[in-house]
């Protein structure tokens, strides 16, 4: 059963407990990642998470990770485009130390000039990383090609310029616009009782309680084309369609269309291009859902010689999809896929830690997986041809990453 608790400064708080497990796990969800940025402060939402673990006015960064390894426990953190969040999981006997250094991180991190430095250089081996990764960089290109100069586009890890902007000053400056407590929700599950609700509300008694700066300017979807030249081994391509914003009527159907698609081992993708054609080793589709709006995402990485062959591939699989649905057999393999995955996933603490989190955060409702099951049985052929003619009659965004940084020629 979850438990939902709004403090007297805003602060949202989300409770399962559990007393079959010897795990708690516990996430601090903040209403903030690289959408809400200007250009100029592009990266600050990253930036700002790895600083929470470079020290407080109580404990440098090695008591911080010692804190956790001490107990035997795990700690980390991530930034995604629309959310930031702060975990850890320990044993039930140590959630209280946990909080505590949670939270002394979230009050009391001194953003060191020193640590800033080193971390900075930090971030940008992480951005160099990724440039090495060209199944990697393919993907954000892609958001740069569907959302152009919008925050959508924008890379979460920022950039080397901007990285090199941050100060003391600029990371006080953004945490007190948004890390309030009207925009952050925290979510518990494991072997606490309500107690521990109670420890987490003295604990976090003190957080401001201005109303955070969350103005929202909707993208327009672009149908940009774009191509990187870059000495890579293969050609890594991707299709991006405009998809539904969370919690839309008809994410189900298109999640499951998603599915068919290219979500499993036996979707259309993955059949035609890797099975029957032998074209790529990695080919699959997902779909991202945001505030306002979506993404459909088509990937596969091939030999250059084969670019064109590979992308007739993807071009008819969604054309099949588009004008003729999908079958019944394929809707009802989809559901069971769907239905599982999302019951296998809910087998730990962390995982229920973060479904609460980002449904509090995001939709600021919960529903029982019995709801959910209903939602998905629901779902007829003629809803997802509806909405696969929805989405694949549109024009897409196209990005690729390939040693001659050359479209296909028919696009040429």
């Amino acid at each position: 059963m979850i438990k939902r608790v709004t403090c007297d400064n805003g602060l949202r708080i989300v409770f399962e407990p559990n007393n079959t497990v010897r795990s708690v796990s516990i996430g601090v969800w903040i209403g903030t990642g690289s959408r809400f940025e200007t250009k100029m402060q592009n990266g600050v939402s990253h930036f700002l998470e790895h600083m929470f673990f470079k020290g407080t006015k109580s404990r440098n960064a090695q008591q911080i990770a010692e804190s956790f390894d001490s107990i035997g426990g795990q700690v980390n953190a991530f930034t995604s485009k629309e959310y930031t969040c702060y975990y850890a999981k320990v044993l039930d006997e140590h959630a209280r130390h946990a909080l505590e250094v949670l939270a002394d991180m979230y009050f009391n991190s001194t953003f060191d000039q020193k640590e800033m430095v080193k971390e900075k250089g930090v971030v940008l081996e992480e951005i160099k990383m990724y440039e090495d990764t060209p199944d990697d960089i393919v993907h954000d290109l892609l958001s740069q090609a569907g959302f152009g100069d919008h925050p959508l586009g924008y890379p979460i890890l920022g950039t080397e310029e901007t990285l090199q902007t941050f100060s003391t000053d600029s990371l006080v400056s953004y945490m007190d616009q948004f890390y309030n407590a009207d925009n952050v929700v925290i979510s518990v599950c494991g072997n606490v009782d309500e107690s521990f609700v109670e420890f987490i509300q003295d604990t976090f008694n003190g957080m401001r309680q201005f109303e955070s700066d969350k103005s929202l300017q909707s993208p327009t979807f672009k149908h940009n084309k774009m191509a990187r030249k870059k000495e890579t081994e293969q050609a890594h391509l991707c299709l991006g369609y405009e998809g539904l914003p969370i919690g839309h009527k008809d994410i189900y159907s298109l999640i499951l269309l998603n599915n068919v698609l290219g979500g499993s081992m036996s979707s259309r993708l993955f059949q035609e291009i890797r099975e029957n054609r032998g074209l790529a080793y990695s080919v699959f589709s997902y779909h991202s859902s945001f505030h306002d709006t979506g993404m459909v995402t088509l990937y596969a990485g091939t030999a250059v010689k084969h670019l064109d062959n590979m992308y007739e591939c993807l071009s008819s699989v969604v054309s099949g999809v588009k004008e003729n649905g999908i079958t019944e057999r394929e809707l009802k393999n989809a559901k069971e896929q769907l239905k599982g995955s999302l019951m296998l996933g809910l087998e730990s603490t962390n995982s229920r830690m973060s479904r609460n989190g980002k449904n509090e955060l995001l939709l600021g409702r919960h529903r029982t997986l019995d709801e959910i099951v209903a939602e998905i049985e629901k779902v007829s052929l003629s809803d997802v041809k509806t909405i696969s003619h929805d989405v694949f009659s549109k024009d897409f965004a196209m990005t690729l990453v390939s040693p001659d940084g050359k479209l296909p020629s028919s696009l040429a």
